[in-house]
């Protein structure tokens, strides 16, 4: 088992939208934990249900946009206090680098729309489910992937639990990362019998690893000619 502490790679622009996002997550999470009873019915009507958006219909109403508000509104409930740390605890430690990378308002779109595409993997894999699927894990997923790419050779700080030692090393981001993906890819193996999105993360890993290229910044061309 490992679990990252911290990357050794400082960023030029402070992380507005980074901590915009934990901030809200953990406010959603904060307010449902006194909803009591009503919570599984926020749940239930602002998570994203594979059978509603395959088909088009609501099970649970929800806005005059119908079930396809879901795909965004799930990204930002969390069904338990590990569930949220984890997500916001990797966002923390990858996010502001991706940040940096693209700039402040297309990390906002970078991050929404690799949720999205993680759900509707999730969704083709899983058509017939009338199960909620919440969580920011997809999303999250994209910036490990667009992580990956940009700063392979990066060191993570990681606590190892090796048997009944634990010890922290540093290692490259590209093989933090890359074990991390491989757990997915086993992981999803047996995704029908655990309560795991598993293709949500492959999803949203894939986007992040194919696309970041096209949302970073554009360096600006030179004012002047070179002899």
């Amino acid at each position: 088992m490992f679990f990252p502490l911290k990357d050794e790679n400082p960023t030029k622009t402070f992380p507005f939208f980074t901590i915009i996002i934990i901030g809200i997550n953990v406010a959603v999470y904060l307010a449902m934990l006194f909803m009591g009873p009503q919570r599984a019915l926020v749940i239930a009507r602002y998570g994203v249900i594979p059978y509603e958006i395959m088909h088009g219909v609501d099970i649970n109403p929800k806005t005059p946009l119908g079930p396809y508000v879901t795909l965004i509104t799930s990204l930002f409930i969390h069904g338990s206090f590990w569930h949220i740390l984890g997500n916001m605890w990797f966002l923390w430690i990858f996010g502001n680098n991706i940040e940096d990378v693209v700039g402040h308002f297309k990390f906002v779109v970078f991050y929404l729309l690799g949720g999205i595409v993680a759900s509707l993997l999730q969704i083709i894999t899983s058509s017939s489910s009338t199960i909620p699927v919440v969580g920011a894990s997809g999303a999250v997923s994209a910036i490990l992937g667009a992580y990956m790419i940009k700063f392979p050779r990066a060191r993570v700080k990681t606590l190892m639990f090796i048997f009944i030692f634990v010890t922290v090393v540093s290692i490259p981001a590209v093989t933090f990362i890359g074990i991390w993906f491989f757990i997915q890819l086993i992981s999803s193996i047996g995704a029908r019998y655990s309560n795991v999105a598993w293709f949500a993360h492959i999803g949203g890993f894939l986007f992040g690893l194919l696309t970041v290229r096209m949302f970073e910044k554009k360096q600006g061309y030179r004012k002047y000619r070179v002899y």
